[in-house]
């Protein structure tokens, strides 16, 4: 066992500096060496350095190298990051193509109108980025603010046992007046207190639609609301199917 390590330790630098076709003889060498299955031996030496469970049963433990410093100078800088992200919470969090395909436009209306004040190197550098660099840079700020959990309906059973259940054969969506509802709701992201919904009511066969406001979800408003909707329908309304 030894034996095996020092052989790995010497083996993996050389892995991984070497050609393709260096690696081949490499590993060759390493399988006849150390009795492991190719399979195996190029998971031991492209892991070596760290450690690493494979299918909950072994480790491969290799010595701890010292992390590699950064030899290529960072381009983008705080700068140009507080920059972009100003200028993308703005623009309603635009995707990183469309975001650099506008940034000459916006930066030089935002200048204009004294929104925005670049330094000449940071204005250059903002200019010149693309669009998987954007994304880069974006990308902590997208975690931020991405929405979880948008849906506000709860599965409940008690209703289950007290409404009768429809069979399909009574719901035929080749014949307007079955219609699709549901609430929108418009909590700006943070679903705490009372605030508007929309009831969308949409025909299944078809697709004609109505949007009524209502204050929340209490049974009255929206009840309420599915009154006014069936009073301004072209057609009679046959049967509501919701969550």
């Amino acid at each position: 066992m030894r034996e095996r390590r020092a052989v790995t330790r010497v083996t993996a630098g050389r892995y991984r500096g070497a050609r393709k076709k260096e690696k081949q003889e490499l590993l060759d060498e390493f399988c006849r060496t150390t009795g492991y299955n190719r399979s195996y031996a190029r998971l031991v030496l492209r892991n070596f350095g760290r450690r690493l469970s494979v299918s909950g049963e072994c480790t491969v433990v290799g010595d701890i190298q010292p992390k590699q410093q950064r030899l290529k100078p960072r381009v983008y800088d705080g700068k140009v990051s507080q920059a972009l992200v100003q200028i993308w919470l703005l623009l309603d969090y635009l995707c990183g193509k469309r975001l650099v395909a506008i940034l000459p436009e916006i930066v030089s209306r935002l200048e204009q109108f004294g929104e925005l004040q670049l330094e000449p190197e940071t204005r250059q550098k903002l200019l010149q980025l693309s669009a998987a660099t954007a994304d880069r840079i974006l990308a902590p700020e997208r975690r931020k603010h991405q929405l979880r959990g948008r849906s506000g309906t709860r599965p409940g059973t008690l209703l289950k046992h007290q409404i009768p259940i429809r069979t399909f054969s009574e719901w035929n969506e080749q014949r307007p007046g079955f219609v699709e509802i549901d609430l929108v709701a418009h909590d700006g992201g943070l679903a705490l207190g009372d605030y508007c919904q929309t009831l969308d009511l949409t025909d299944v066969c078809t697709g004609w639609t109505e949007a009524l406001a209502v204050p929340n979800k209490a049974q009255v408003w929206v009840f309420e609301a599915i009154t006014k909707a069936r009073q301004r329908l072209p057609f009679p309304l046959l049967g509501i199917d919701s969550d």
